[in-house]
Protein backbone atom coordinates (compact mmCIF):
# COMPACT_ATOMS: atom_id res chain seq x y z
CA UNK A 1 0.00 0.00 0.00
CA UNK A 2 1.41 3.52 -0.50
CA UNK A 3 2.66 5.76 2.07
CA UNK A 4 -0.19 8.29 0.68
CA UNK A 5 -2.61 6.31 1.84
CA UNK A 6 -2.05 5.14 5.37
CA UNK A 7 -1.43 7.98 8.38
CA UNK A 8 2.28 6.48 9.55
CA UNK A 9 5.53 7.07 7.62
CA UNK A 10 6.83 3.46 7.02
CA UNK A 11 9.77 4.05 9.16
CA UNK A 12 7.52 4.30 12.24
CA UNK A 13 4.98 1.47 11.17
CA UNK A 14 8.19 -1.06 10.73
CA UNK A 15 9.72 0.16 14.20
CA UNK A 16 6.34 -0.05 16.02
CA UNK A 17 6.26 -3.77 14.53
CA UNK A 18 9.56 -4.43 15.54
CA UNK A 19 8.69 -3.55 19.44
CA UNK A 20 5.96 -5.31 19.18
CA UNK A 21 7.82 -8.42 19.09
CA UNK A 22 9.41 -7.43 22.27
CA UNK A 23 8.58 -8.91 25.93
CA UNK A 24 7.52 -5.91 27.87
CA UNK A 25 10.69 -4.21 30.24
CA UNK A 26 10.47 -2.02 33.23
CA UNK A 27 11.77 1.39 31.42
CA UNK A 28 14.95 1.76 33.56
CA UNK A 29 17.20 -1.35 35.20
CA UNK A 30 16.52 -3.95 33.41
CA UNK A 31 19.63 -5.81 32.65
CA UNK A 32 21.35 -2.50 33.02
CA UNK A 33 19.76 -1.10 29.49
CA UNK A 34 19.45 2.30 29.27
CA UNK A 35 15.97 3.20 27.69
CA UNK A 36 17.25 6.28 25.67
CA UNK A 37 20.43 4.33 24.12
CA UNK A 38 18.08 1.83 23.51
CA UNK A 39 15.52 3.95 21.54
CA UNK A 40 18.85 5.37 19.35
CA UNK A 41 19.52 1.30 18.80
CA UNK A 42 15.70 0.34 17.43
CA UNK A 43 16.80 1.37 13.77
CA UNK A 44 20.23 -0.82 13.74
CA UNK A 45 18.47 -3.28 15.12
CA UNK A 46 15.53 -3.43 12.91
CA UNK A 47 18.31 -3.33 10.09
CA UNK A 48 19.59 -6.85 11.59
CA UNK A 49 15.78 -8.22 11.62
CA UNK A 50 16.14 -7.69 7.76
CA UNK A 51 19.49 -9.15 7.65
CA UNK A 52 18.63 -12.29 9.41
CA UNK A 53 15.41 -12.52 7.29
CA UNK A 54 17.43 -11.83 4.07
CA UNK A 55 20.50 -14.57 4.91
CA UNK A 56 17.19 -17.52 5.85
CA UNK A 57 16.39 -17.32 2.11
CA UNK A 58 19.57 -18.63 0.97
CA UNK A 59 18.71 -21.86 -1.05
CA UNK A 60 22.61 -23.59 -0.53
CA UNK A 61 26.64 -23.22 0.58
CA UNK A 62 28.06 -21.50 -2.43
CA UNK A 63 30.85 -23.51 -3.70
CA UNK A 64 34.30 -22.39 -3.91
CA UNK A 65 37.98 -22.89 -5.73
CA UNK A 66 41.65 -22.31 -5.23
CA UNK A 67 43.66 -19.77 -6.10
CA UNK A 68 47.39 -20.54 -5.31
CA UNK A 69 46.91 -21.17 -1.81
CA UNK A 70 44.03 -19.16 -1.08
CA UNK A 71 40.15 -20.87 -0.81
CA UNK A 72 37.49 -18.55 -3.02
CA UNK A 73 33.74 -18.79 -3.44
CA UNK A 74 32.89 -18.63 -7.00
CA UNK A 75 31.33 -15.21 -6.60
CA UNK A 76 32.98 -13.27 -5.47
CA UNK A 77 31.77 -9.22 -4.64
CA UNK A 78 33.20 -6.33 -6.72
CA UNK A 79 33.86 -2.84 -5.62
CA UNK A 80 32.21 -0.34 -7.98
CA UNK A 81 29.10 0.12 -5.91
CA UNK A 82 31.09 0.72 -2.73
CA UNK A 83 33.67 3.22 -4.24
CA UNK A 84 30.45 4.97 -6.19
CA UNK A 85 31.92 3.95 -9.85
CA UNK A 86 29.02 3.20 -12.38
CA UNK A 87 29.14 2.62 -15.87
CA UNK A 88 25.77 4.63 -16.52
CA UNK A 89 25.87 5.05 -19.97
CA UNK A 90 25.26 8.81 -20.74
CA UNK A 91 22.91 8.68 -17.34
CA UNK A 92 24.93 11.41 -14.64
CA UNK A 93 23.55 10.64 -11.46
CA UNK A 94 24.37 7.40 -10.99
CA UNK A 95 27.65 7.83 -9.11
CA UNK A 96 26.43 10.05 -7.01
CA UNK A 97 23.64 8.04 -5.84
CA UNK A 98 25.58 5.29 -5.34
CA UNK A 99 27.59 7.42 -2.93
CA UNK A 100 24.23 8.49 -1.44
CA UNK A 101 23.14 5.14 -0.51
CA UNK A 102 26.43 3.42 0.44
CA UNK A 103 27.33 5.19 3.52
CA UNK A 104 30.33 3.22 5.71
CA UNK A 105 27.91 2.06 7.53
CA UNK A 106 26.03 0.37 4.61
CA UNK A 107 28.76 -0.84 3.10
CA UNK A 108 30.00 -2.39 6.43
CA UNK A 109 26.37 -3.72 6.69
CA UNK A 110 26.72 -5.22 2.69
CA UNK A 111 30.10 -6.82 3.57
CA UNK A 112 28.65 -8.64 6.44
CA UNK A 113 25.24 -9.79 4.46
CA UNK A 114 28.56 -10.67 1.29
CA UNK A 115 30.26 -12.90 3.86
CA UNK A 116 27.27 -14.74 5.46
CA UNK A 117 25.84 -15.56 2.56
CA UNK A 118 29.01 -17.29 1.19
CA UNK A 119 30.65 -14.91 -0.15
CA UNK A 120 34.63 -14.96 1.27
CA UNK A 121 36.43 -12.59 -0.82
CA UNK A 122 36.12 -8.87 -2.05
CA UNK A 123 37.40 -7.22 -4.89
CA UNK A 124 39.07 -3.37 -3.44
CA UNK A 125 40.86 -0.61 -4.45
CA UNK A 126 43.59 1.17 -1.99
CA UNK A 127 41.26 3.86 -1.61
CA UNK A 128 38.47 1.23 -0.03
CA UNK A 129 40.22 -0.19 2.78
CA UNK A 130 39.94 2.49 5.00
CA UNK A 131 35.58 1.33 5.10
CA UNK A 132 37.01 -2.67 4.50
CA UNK A 133 38.99 -1.88 8.28
CA UNK A 134 35.67 -0.39 10.09
CA UNK A 135 33.98 -3.87 8.61
CA UNK A 136 36.95 -5.83 10.40
CA UNK A 137 36.60 -3.84 13.62
CA UNK A 138 32.83 -4.58 13.48
CA UNK A 139 32.76 -8.54 12.57
CA UNK A 140 36.66 -9.63 12.09
CA UNK A 141 39.02 -10.14 9.25
CA UNK A 142 36.62 -12.55 7.46
CA UNK A 143 36.90 -11.48 3.73
CA UNK A 144 39.73 -11.81 1.68
CA UNK A 145 40.20 -9.17 -0.72
CA UNK A 146 42.25 -8.82 -4.07
CA UNK A 147 43.50 -5.71 -4.43
CA UNK A 148 42.58 -4.06 -7.85
CA UNK A 149 46.26 -1.84 -8.01
CA UNK A 150 47.65 0.85 -10.57
CA UNK A 151 51.13 1.77 -11.38
CA UNK A 152 51.12 5.84 -11.49
CA UNK A 153 53.92 7.00 -13.27
CA UNK A 154 55.44 8.57 -10.47
CA UNK A 155 56.04 5.58 -8.66
CA UNK A 156 55.14 2.59 -10.31
CA UNK A 157 55.11 0.52 -7.22
CA UNK A 158 53.66 2.46 -4.39
CA UNK A 159 50.20 1.53 -5.28
CA UNK A 160 50.77 -2.43 -5.42
CA UNK A 161 52.71 -1.62 -1.74
CA UNK A 162 50.01 0.14 -0.61
CA UNK A 163 47.77 -2.34 -1.02
CA UNK A 164 50.15 -5.36 0.17
CA UNK A 165 50.98 -2.95 3.38
CA UNK A 166 46.42 -2.51 3.84
CA UNK A 167 46.62 -6.67 4.35
CA UNK A 168 45.27 -7.89 0.59
CA UNK A 169 45.70 -11.55 0.11
CA UNK A 170 46.24 -11.39 -3.98
CA UNK A 171 47.19 -8.25 -6.07
CA UNK A 172 46.08 -8.01 -9.61
CA UNK A 173 47.23 -4.87 -11.68
CA UNK A 174 43.89 -2.92 -13.21
CA UNK A 175 42.93 -3.44 -16.56
CA UNK A 176 43.24 -0.54 -17.71
CA UNK A 177 46.63 -0.44 -17.01
CA UNK A 178 47.49 -4.09 -18.28
CA UNK A 179 45.90 -2.87 -21.50
CA UNK A 180 47.65 0.05 -21.77
CA UNK A 181 51.23 -1.30 -21.54
CA UNK A 182 50.43 -4.42 -24.28
CA UNK A 183 48.59 -1.91 -26.93
CA UNK A 184 52.53 -0.29 -26.45
CA UNK A 185 54.02 -3.65 -26.57
CA UNK A 186 56.09 -2.41 -23.85
CA UNK A 187 55.21 -5.00 -20.75
CA UNK A 188 58.62 -4.84 -18.77
CA UNK A 189 57.54 -2.57 -16.15
CA UNK A 190 54.26 -4.93 -15.91
CA UNK A 191 56.32 -8.02 -15.97
CA UNK A 192 58.24 -5.41 -13.02
CA UNK A 193 55.14 -5.15 -10.87
CA UNK A 194 53.67 -9.05 -11.35
CA UNK A 195 56.86 -9.68 -9.69
CA UNK A 196 57.21 -7.82 -7.19
CA UNK A 197 53.83 -9.15 -6.11
CA UNK A 198 55.03 -12.81 -6.67
CA UNK A 199 57.93 -12.26 -4.34
CA UNK A 200 55.71 -10.82 -1.65
CA UNK A 201 54.37 -14.64 -1.60
CA UNK A 202 51.11 -13.15 -3.07
CA UNK A 203 49.31 -14.47 -6.38
CA UNK A 204 49.39 -11.51 -8.90
CA UNK A 205 46.96 -10.99 -11.71
CA UNK A 206 46.38 -9.29 -14.94
CA UNK A 207 43.51 -7.23 -15.42
CA UNK A 208 42.22 -6.44 -18.72
CA UNK A 209 39.28 -4.82 -20.94
CA UNK A 210 40.93 -5.53 -23.98
CA UNK A 211 40.85 -9.55 -25.12
CA UNK A 212 44.63 -8.55 -26.83
CA UNK A 213 45.73 -7.85 -23.48
CA UNK A 214 44.96 -11.66 -23.21
CA UNK A 215 46.20 -12.63 -26.52
CA UNK A 216 49.79 -11.26 -26.28
CA UNK A 217 50.43 -12.65 -22.40
CA UNK A 218 49.54 -15.84 -23.50
CA UNK A 219 51.64 -15.35 -26.51
CA UNK A 220 54.09 -14.30 -24.70
CA UNK A 221 54.08 -16.90 -21.64
CA UNK A 222 53.59 -13.66 -19.64
CA UNK A 223 53.98 -14.61 -15.62
CA UNK A 224 51.19 -13.80 -13.73
CA UNK A 225 49.36 -16.21 -12.03
CA UNK A 226 45.63 -15.63 -13.17
CA UNK A 227 43.70 -13.15 -15.01
CA UNK A 228 41.26 -10.29 -14.10
CA UNK A 229 38.83 -10.31 -17.45
CA UNK A 230 36.01 -8.59 -18.89
CA UNK A 231 33.28 -11.35 -19.64
CA UNK A 232 30.12 -10.96 -21.07
CA UNK A 233 27.97 -11.57 -24.12
CA UNK A 234 27.00 -8.49 -26.39
CA UNK A 235 23.01 -9.52 -27.10
CA UNK A 236 21.90 -6.33 -24.83
CA UNK A 237 20.12 -2.77 -26.64
CA UNK A 238 23.25 -0.60 -25.75
CA UNK A 239 25.91 -2.93 -26.54
CA UNK A 240 28.65 -1.03 -29.55
CA UNK A 241 27.44 -2.29 -33.32
CA UNK A 242 30.06 -4.65 -34.04
CA UNK A 243 31.31 -2.46 -37.27
CA UNK A 244 32.14 -0.05 -35.46
CA UNK A 245 34.23 -2.18 -32.76
CA UNK A 246 38.20 -1.58 -32.42
CA UNK A 247 40.72 -3.10 -30.72
CA UNK A 248 41.27 -1.16 -27.66
CA UNK A 249 38.43 0.91 -27.63
CA UNK A 250 37.38 0.07 -24.21
CA UNK A 251 40.36 2.35 -22.84
CA UNK A 252 39.32 5.19 -24.99
CA UNK A 253 37.51 8.35 -24.75
CA UNK A 254 33.95 7.90 -24.81
CA UNK A 255 31.75 9.65 -27.30
CA UNK A 256 28.36 11.51 -27.94
CA UNK A 257 27.77 10.12 -30.75
CA UNK A 258 25.36 7.10 -30.76
CA UNK A 259 27.80 4.83 -33.35
CA UNK A 260 30.68 5.70 -31.50
CA UNK A 261 32.02 3.82 -27.82
CA UNK A 262 30.51 5.57 -24.52
CA UNK A 263 31.58 3.62 -21.90
CA UNK A 264 28.74 0.48 -22.78
CA UNK A 265 30.76 -2.60 -23.60
CA UNK A 266 33.81 -4.01 -22.09
CA UNK A 267 34.27 -7.45 -23.95
CA UNK A 268 34.56 -6.32 -27.46
CA UNK A 269 35.01 -9.83 -29.26
CA UNK A 270 32.51 -12.14 -26.81
CA UNK A 271 33.07 -15.26 -29.54
CA UNK A 272 37.05 -14.59 -29.26
CA UNK A 273 37.11 -14.66 -26.05
CA UNK A 274 35.58 -17.65 -25.48
CA UNK A 275 38.06 -19.43 -27.89
CA UNK A 276 41.14 -17.91 -26.03
CA UNK A 277 39.66 -18.80 -22.87
CA UNK A 278 39.57 -22.10 -22.90
CA UNK A 279 43.20 -22.32 -23.94
CA UNK A 280 44.18 -20.85 -20.85
CA UNK A 281 45.80 -22.58 -18.16
CA UNK A 282 45.51 -20.48 -15.26
CA UNK A 283 42.79 -19.39 -13.10
CA UNK A 284 40.08 -16.72 -14.59
CA UNK A 285 37.93 -14.36 -13.11
CA UNK A 286 35.39 -12.93 -14.92
CA UNK A 287 34.13 -9.56 -14.58
CA UNK A 288 31.86 -7.18 -15.97
CA UNK A 289 29.68 -10.44 -16.87
CA UNK A 290 26.68 -8.63 -16.50
CA UNK A 291 27.64 -5.73 -18.92
CA UNK A 292 27.37 -2.87 -16.02
CA UNK A 293 23.48 -3.99 -15.25
CA UNK A 294 22.01 -4.44 -18.75
CA UNK A 295 22.35 -8.57 -18.81
CA UNK A 296 19.72 -10.34 -16.36
CA UNK A 297 22.26 -12.34 -13.46
CA UNK A 298 21.26 -15.81 -14.56
CA UNK A 299 22.36 -15.05 -17.89
CA UNK A 300 25.14 -13.33 -17.40
CA UNK A 301 25.86 -15.88 -14.39
CA UNK A 302 25.51 -19.07 -16.64
CA UNK A 303 27.22 -17.21 -20.03
CA UNK A 304 30.53 -16.74 -17.55
CA UNK A 305 30.64 -20.00 -16.13
CA UNK A 306 29.53 -22.51 -19.16
CA UNK A 307 32.17 -20.36 -21.40
CA UNK A 308 35.19 -21.35 -18.77
CA UNK A 309 35.69 -18.44 -16.01
CA UNK A 310 36.66 -19.73 -12.58
CA UNK A 311 35.21 -16.61 -10.73
CA UNK A 312 33.07 -14.47 -11.48
CA UNK A 313 33.08 -10.64 -10.02
CA UNK A 314 30.02 -9.14 -9.01
CA UNK A 315 29.16 -5.24 -8.22
CA UNK A 316 25.76 -5.95 -6.21
CA UNK A 317 23.96 -3.97 -3.12
CA UNK A 318 22.77 -5.59 -0.58
CA UNK A 319 19.18 -5.60 -1.43
CA UNK A 320 20.58 -8.23 -4.24
CA UNK A 321 23.46 -10.16 -2.17
CA UNK A 322 20.63 -13.36 -1.55
CA UNK A 323 19.08 -13.74 -4.80
CA UNK A 324 22.52 -13.37 -6.50
CA UNK A 325 24.13 -16.44 -4.65
CA UNK A 326 21.16 -18.37 -5.04
CA UNK A 327 21.18 -17.51 -8.71
CA UNK A 328 24.59 -18.75 -8.55
CA UNK A 329 24.45 -21.91 -6.56
CA UNK A 330 21.86 -22.90 -8.93
CA UNK A 331 23.88 -22.41 -12.27
CA UNK A 332 26.87 -24.05 -11.01
CA UNK A 333 24.72 -27.38 -10.18
CA UNK A 334 23.96 -27.39 -13.29
CA UNK A 335 27.08 -26.58 -15.75
CA UNK A 336 25.66 -28.98 -18.68
CA UNK A 337 27.70 -26.80 -21.51
CA UNK A 338 30.92 -26.26 -19.93
CA UNK A 339 33.91 -27.26 -21.82
CA UNK A 340 36.84 -25.69 -20.17
CA UNK A 341 38.17 -27.98 -17.23
CA UNK A 342 38.49 -26.04 -14.08
CA UNK A 343 41.45 -24.76 -12.86
CA UNK A 344 40.93 -23.35 -9.84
Amino acid sequence: MSDKLTSEPIGRRKVMKFLAGIPFLPLSGAFGIDPISEISDVPARFTALENNEQISQLSGKLPEGKLGNLTLSRMIMGCNPIIAWSHARDLIYPNRLMKAYNTDEKIVETLHIGQQAGMNTLVLTTEAYPVFNKYKQAYGDKIQTLCMATMPARDLLSNIKMGIDNGADAVYIHGRVCDAYARSGNMDELAKAIDYIRKQGLQAGVGAHCLETIEKCEKDNFPSDFYFKTFHHDKYWSALPESVREPYIEIGPSYVDHNKYCDNMWDLYPNRTVEVIKEVKKPVIAFKILAAGAIQPKVGFRYAFENGADFICVGMFDFQIVENVNTACQILADLTNRQRKWYS
